[in-house]
């Protein structure tokens, strides 16, 4: 939360770095000028501008008049000062840890800049593009927060298209960065790399000294990455640029950084220095957040050198620290390290006590993550009512203007029918209007019919991984079906979400695919290995009806990779070629013909209903998009021309999420 906070604060204050004597002078003016303006317009803008100014001091000072902003815009039906004064609550309640009511008032501010943008002058439009931008950049903060990432993504991306719409190259950066951030957090530092380098070529175009940060998080991945020799090369850069600028913030976690560095190639004493440097700093400058992790890393570069009496010195200081910040992981982490410590000492005692604080750490923090498991509910559910209420309004205006089309039609119709009765050919535009509605007909017909295959997939998927899990409670027990059951929840999870849609991005269907081999790796007691590779001129936005190749990879398992009896391995591959998404699935299990040979002499025959289900969805496909849609089912040899495994192909129309 520390961390979100100091994040947002950059945001909202990046070029105002001002003393509080100067912010009370600032004030005094803006007050004086309220008491003395009579333009409801001008009051309305001059609350705004003293809500902004207690952003960092005084949050629920902030709140209240950002309130009274609100309601004289409202009163006086000043639509942009309203989306303003929303923006500014949405601040305020994000820093008394009000997400949901931040989301709400993001929101509100949200639809209003929407609004402005469909009537306002297009003279006028980049301040509201600018205006919008922000209202999505923050709402993208907040799902962030929440461990939302998904629809942070979708934010951070709808604000950097608004920049750069707008040619806001400095945004630009700051929107490439918050992406990059996301993506770290998820473990996907190829991503991360892109989108921090974008940050890192705007910032040296525009002379950002901010490069430095955004550097130091490149070398940060690269050393995540196992690539030392990039991280500290990336670390050298930084520095020249921190020497030349007195920031010393950016200084004392490049120092941290360096420590990292040292540790992960085992010289232990320059570690040592490079913590002590950051230390230092952060002391010098009260940063308690971070020196208290400078803390925990000496004390655990100390008990790599065996130097124990310093370990549980910095150890106690970083645990003490972090506790008194309320820095749970931090408490969490030295607390272990010294439990570990007085235990290889010998010293019961002492290593059970620092235990229990470890333990107690342990259980708040699991305690929070359940909380933000909380308002991440709540929050999904705002997003969902507002989309509903747009679908609504969509519906409305859709029936308006459906009724003005028709009468319009009727209109020309008859006019058209009575000119075109004097030349003889009625009956031809007749034809031609019958022949355009049978076709959106039969369109739509196709869409339903897609549909109601889908819904027939989700209720088969779910019966054969009930089976599953049946058959795994009793193979394996108790706690490892806890286990199975766990990854089936998050599994359906998934699935629950994917029904909703008739196409959802590729990278939503690798993982739903992720989640079902782990899940049918723990059953089969890992009897195969399985890979996901995805060709990188895939877009993000590209996407597939879900649940899709869920049958062909049960089937590879089942009737390929189990009878064989012995390790085996499954590769799926997603690959772009001559305008076709190719999605390929190989085992090296018995092959196509020996596995038909079983099911035919097999006791209990059982049908494949998902196969045909999926031959059905790729016919509608096909006759929704009027592109070829098939599959292809290679059995595959080895030198002496035996059975070698099954590789099923599915040649698919390339379609977006965001069609």
């Amino acid at each position: 939360m520390k961390f979100f906070k100091f994040f947002l604060l950059t945001i909202l204050t990046i070029f105002t770095c001002t003393s509080a004597l100067s912010q009370t002078k600032v004030l005094d003016s803006l007050f004086n000028k309220i008491n003395t303006t009579a333009s409801a317009t001008e009051k309305v803008k001059l609350l705004n501008a003293v809500a902004g100014e207690y952003v960092e001091s005084n949050p629920a000072t902030m709140m209240k008049y950002a309130r009274q902003a609100l309601t004289l815009a409202k009163e006086n039906k000043l639509k942009q000062d309203e989306a303003d004064s929303w923006f500014n609550i949405g601040n305020a309640n994000v820093m008394l840890s009000h997400y949901t009511e931040a989301l709400k008032s993001y929101t509100n501010s949200q639809v209003l800049y929407e609004e402005l943008l469909k009537t306002i002058k297009e003279s006028e439009k980049n301040k509201i593009k600018d205006g919008l931008a922000r209202a999505y950049g923050s709402i993208g903060v907040v799902c962030s927060e929440q461990n939302n990432y998904a629809k942070a993504l979708e934010y951070y991306f709808k604000a950097l298209k608004l920049h750069e719409e707008t040619n806001e190259e400095e945004y630009v950066s700051y929107a490439y960065n918050n992406i990059g951030i996301v993506y770290k957090e998820q473990k996907e530092y190829t991503k991360a790399l892109e989108y921090f380098n974008k940050a890192l070529w705007l910032q040296k175009k525009l002379g950002d000294n901010n490069s430095a940060i955004t550097i130091t998080n490149i070398g940060a991945i690269y050393l995540l990455r196992d690539e030392n020799d990039k991280a500290l090369g990336s670390f050298k850069e930084a520095e020249k640029i921190l020497a030349k600028h007195n920031d010393k913030r950016a200084l004392a976690e490049l120092y941290n950084n360096y420590g990292n560095y040292y540790v992960k190639v085992h010289k232990y004493e320059d570690a040592e220095k490079s913590y002590l440097k950051a230390l230092k700093i952060f002391e010098e400058t009260d940063e308690k957040y971070v020196a208290s992790a400078s803390l925990g890393y000496l004390g655990e570069v100390y008990a790599l050198q065996k130097k124990d009496t310093e370990a549980i010195q910095y150890l106690q200081k970083s645990s003490v620290l972090a506790e008194e910040i309320g820095v749970l992981e931090q408490v969490k982490s030295s607390e272990k390290a010294l439990s570990d410590i007085y235990e290889k000492k010998g010293n019961m005692a002492e290593a059970l006590k620092h235990y229990k604080k470890y333990s107690e750490a342990k259980d708040k923090i699991n305690n929070s993550e359940n909380i933000k498991s909380i308002v991440r509910e709540e929050m999904n559910y705002e997003f969902e009512r507002k989309e509903a209420l747009q679908k609504i309004e969509y519906e409305k205006r859709q029936v308006m203007f459906d009724e003005q089309a028709k009468r319009h039609k009727q209109q020309m119709f008859f006019t058209a029918l009575f000119i075109l009765l004097l030349f003889g050919i009625a009956f031809l535009i007749y034809n031609r209007f019958q022949l355009k509605k049978t076709l959106t007909l039969q369109r739509d017909l196709a869409e339903y019919e897609q549909k109601a295959l889908h819904l027939q997939m989700n209720p088969h998927f779910v019966f054969n991984c009930l089976g599953s899990i049946s058959s795994f409670i009793v193979q394996n027990g108790t706690d490892s079906a806890i286990k199975y059951l766990s990854k089936f929840s998050k599994l359906m999870r998934l699935t629950l979400e994917y029904s909703k849609e008739s196409l959802i991005p590729i990278d939503k269907e690798i993982e739903g695919l992720q989640n079902y081999l782990e899940l049918e790796q723990l059953r089969f007691n890992k009897m195969f290995d399985f890979s996901i590779t995805k060709d990188p001129n895939i877009e993000d936005d590209m996407a597939m009806p879900p649940l899709l190749l869920q049958p062909f990879v049960e089937n590879a398992i089942l009737h390929g990779l189990v009878p064989k009896k012995e390790r085996g391995m499954i590769t799926i591959d997603f690959a772009i070629e001559n305008d076709k998404l190719i999605c390929t699935i190989t085992d090296d299990g018995i092959g196509f013909t020996k596995s038909k040979q079983l099911k035919e002499n097999s006791v209990t025959v059982h049908k494949s209903m998902a196969l045909e289900i999926t031959r059905k969805r790729l016919e509608v496909i096909q006759a929704v998009t009027s592109k070829s849609s098939h599959v292809e089912i290679k059995e595959l040899t080895d030198a002496n021309g035996d059975p070698a495994g099954t590789r099923i192909i599915l040649n698919l129309p390339i379609q977006y999420s965001t069609n």
